[in-house]
């Protein structure tokens, strides 16, 4: 019967989705290939469908898996935010909080406030997930997110820390060496620094700079810590975050009446307003980036 499959069986077939092998998966859970072998051809057999194709190349997934893999995605986050839940109950600080940021934001603002609070919380573990994908955080994908956009789901708990203002900006040692743009219409003589997809920022930073599209980029890249260490070494001129760039006085505004800015939101599930470690870490976060964005 498929609603007495063991949780062991999907997490065997969503690793070789992940890793891409059957020797990888094993390598990642801790198995042996064979073991994973046997736990995905029992899985196969307990649905009654095949899962994926065997080739000289390895395992492609069939319509079958993919269709089945963000339930069972679903299910690991479930699980992994069990596990959390059960580290941490009752009153004391302790146990694990995962939080998601954007790249930039966890590897530039987010360390001294979470070192500060592991000074304090000596039993609290943090698991920090960097990206630009806005983690689920009504699937428990992570307990809190920093945003850059309003989160709007009703079971969220969210409150604001402040305006983020953004600017054009490049290394001084560029601004040596190619001059400095008095107008917007002189930036297509620089080298920009931007992204390779396009996003709704860039969509709206368009209204203030038409020349920020793709194909008037010198450099693409679709992480902003990427676009960060261009314009740190001096490649180009790109939008960054001012607060981060307060730090480092090589970095040179640019064409600073241009008004660009995000709204920052720290959010959780309300779910966890009574978990003692998700509200410490959570007002951690919302009281040291007010000091950084208020």
């Amino acid at each position: 019967m498929t609603n007495a499959i063991s949780w062991d069986l999907y997490r065997s077939f969503l690793a070789v989705l992940q890793e891409g092998s059957l020797s990888a998966a094993a390598r990642a859970l801790g198995l042996t290939q064979p073991t994973i072998g046997r736990q995905v051809a029992a899985l196969e057999h307990q649905l009654g469908v095949a899962l994926f194709t065997r080739s000289q190349t390895g395992l492609a997934p069939t319509d079958a898996a993919s269709e089945l893999r963000g339930h069972i995605e679903s299910m690991q986050n479930i699980a992994a935010s069990v596990v959390r839940v059960a580290d941490g109950l009752g009153t004391a600080i302790r146990g694990t909080v995962r939080i998601s940021a954007s790249e930039v934001v966890g590897v530039e603002l987010l360390p001294p406030i979470l070192a500060k609070l592991r000074q304090s919380h000596p039993e609290l573990a943090v698991e920090l997930m960097l990206s630009n994908r806005v983690q689920d955080l009504v699937q428990r994908e992570v307990d809190i997110a920093v945003r850059m956009t309003a989160p709007r789901q009703d079971v969220l708990l969210a409150t604001r820390v402040g305006s983020v203002p953004l600017g054009l900006y490049a290394h001084s040692h560029y601004l040596a060496r190619r001059g400095r743009p008095a107008s917007v219409a002189e930036l297509v003589q620089h080298d920009l620094i931007g992204f390779d997809l396009e996003t709704p920022f860039i969509r709206a930073a368009r209204q203030y700079f038409p020349i920020w599209c793709r194909e008037h980029f010198a450099f693409r890249c679709d992480s902003d810590l990427g676009q960060l260490s261009l314009i740190r070494a001096g490649a180009g001129i790109g939008i960054c975050q001012q607060g981060i760039t307060r730090r480092d006085a090589q970095l040179v505004q640019v064409l600073p009446d241009v008004p660009l800015s995000l709204t920052a939101w720290v959010a959780m599930h309300s779910d966890l307003r009574s978990s003692p470690r998700c509200k410490v870490v959570f007002d951690a976060l919302v009281s040291g980036l007010r000091e950084i964005w208020a």
